[in-house]
């Protein structure tokens, strides 16, 4: 029996994690922080090299620990980790945490001028002679060792929780959504982050959601860790090898520069299809400017936060099956072939690359986790990939009675998840790598199991 695109199993599977932590307290929390940032030419995403850093790339995280077995949460100023380098960064994790894979939420922040990591395509480039490189494996290694490394020191000292907060706060003049309607009445997805035509950027906003969400963790009133999320792709400018956390990790910073004692964690929301671009024309001046308008969302939200007594933490943990997209250029033939033709375009190559990574993993059962974390104030859930702001909208509307947290970008292989909607309106972009509009239904019966009541 099926419950949409999921397995009757792998729901009774979810719903049978859904214990509490520790009933009536006895929760700690580590908090860790470590650089991530890539050497001087290193591969960044679109095989764009770094030839300078503007500013650092950070990995920032949790442990929260009390029960059965800790939860991990890690935020990496990293564009995308996808397929089997996904697993395995959860999987070192989980044993440096000392516990399941299951329980380690993984989401990069997306900033573009930033790794992006397959290590299996890779290999599949380097094994069809293609010279430039999507990213270094060694490199990535490395990095992993180091959080980990800087997870297993946060246990040694961990802070007594006692208390959990929720706050929210309206972002003004950053998200817009990519889709618009043009002048002669054709719905278009063609805004970007970096809009130059004031034509385009004078269009509505569209459909966002203007609320920056913050969740806290204390010990009786001593604030410890703020994880605040948002959902707008982070970019101001890109594309020319300045490293960059961008402008929400310049708003965390910030941020962090203001509460010295508590550790401020910042995670992008579902965000394929939100972006600056309505406020932003790509000027490096802009950067600051948005950077103000997040960092005072974090404030306000703050200033909003009410506590209660976390007494349980409940988690749900649902196998999400989304299947492949089809047609021209998506079968595994056309994979192999693009990716041993010498006369493909450099990111069609990257693209069959990631595509063949995706599909060997996909055919061989992988499903995708969507993790919950219960908090009673406030539902935390991670979503794969691009998926579109509409989900989180949905993952809202599915828990009124609880603020919910939705973030993106976790296993981000699935690349851009529309909704059907969407797909009626002609969105057919090919950075996606599912079947659309059937990842409607899947997607939203993966929420509806993770954050049931």
């Amino acid at each position: 029996m099926r419950c949409g695109n999921l397995r009757r199993r792998d729901v009774l599977k979810s719903v049978a994690g859904v214990l509490p932590l520790a009933a009536g307290g006895g929760h700690t929390l580590g908090v860790f922080q470590t650089d991530v940032t890539p050497p001087l030419g290193a591969p960044l995403f679109n095989a764009v090299r770094a030839r300078s850093v503007a500013d650092p790339l950070e990995a920032h995280g949790i442990v929260l620990s009390g029960g059965e077995k800790p939860l991990v949460l890690v935020s990496l100023d990293w564009c995308e980790i996808r397929n089997q380098s996904y697993e395995q960064w959860r999987r070192v994790l989980a044993e440096a945490a000392g516990t399941d894979r299951s329980r380690v939420l993984v989401t990069c922040v997306h900033q573009h001028d930033a790794p992006y990591i397959d290590d299996v395509a890779q290999r599949l480039l380097k094994e069809n002679r293609v010279a430039e490189d999507l990213c270094d494996p060694e490199f990535n290694g490395r990095m992993l060792e180091r959080v980990a490394a800087a997870l297993r020191a946060s246990l040694r000292n961990p802070r007594r929780i006692t208390h959990v907060g929720a706050g929210q706060a309206q972002v003004k003049q950053v998200a817009s959504n990519r889709r618009y309607v043009t002048d002669d009445g054709k719905v278009s997805y063609g805004r970007t982050s970096a809009t130059r035509d004031p034509a385009v950027r004078a269009k509505p906003i569209g459909t966002i959601d203007p609320w920056l969400k913050t969740v806290s963790f204390w010990d009786g009133d001593r604030p410890v860790a703020a994880i605040s999320c948002y959902s707008t792709h982070p970019m101001t400018f890109y594309g020319q090898g300045g490293v960059s956390c961008d402008f929400p990790g310049i708003a965390r910073r910030n941020r962090q520069k203001e509460t010295p004692e508590v550790a401020q964690i910042y995670c992008t929301g579902c965000a394929g299809d939100t972006i600056a671009g309505k406020f932003n024309d790509g000027s490096p001046g802009n950067r600051p400017v948005l950077a103000g308008r997040i960092q005072e969302g974090m404030r306000a939200a703050w200033a909003a936060t009410k506590r209660q007594a976390l007494r349980a933490v409940g988690f749900r943990c649902v196998p999400m099956r989304l299947a492949p997209r089809r047609g021209p250029g998506f079968s595994l033939e056309d994979f192999r072939r693009t990716l041993a033709d010498p006369k493909a375009a450099r990111l069609q190559r990257f693209n069959a690359a990631l595509g063949l990574s995706w599909r060997r993993r996909l055919d061989a059962g992988h499903a995708i986790d969507v993790p919950a974390i219960d908090l009673g104030i406030a539902q935390i859930v991670l979503m794969p990939a691009e998926t579109f702001v509409q989900y989180q909208l949905w993952a809202q509307e599915m828990r009124p009675d609880t603020m919910v947290v939705a973030m993106g970008f976790g296993e981000c292989a699935p690349g851009y998840i529309p909704t059907a909607r969407d797909a009626a309106d002609g969105y057919d972009d090919e950075y996606s790598w599912i079947a659309f509009p059937e990842c409607e239904r899947t997607m939203r019966d993966a929420l509806r199991a993770a954050l049931r009541g």
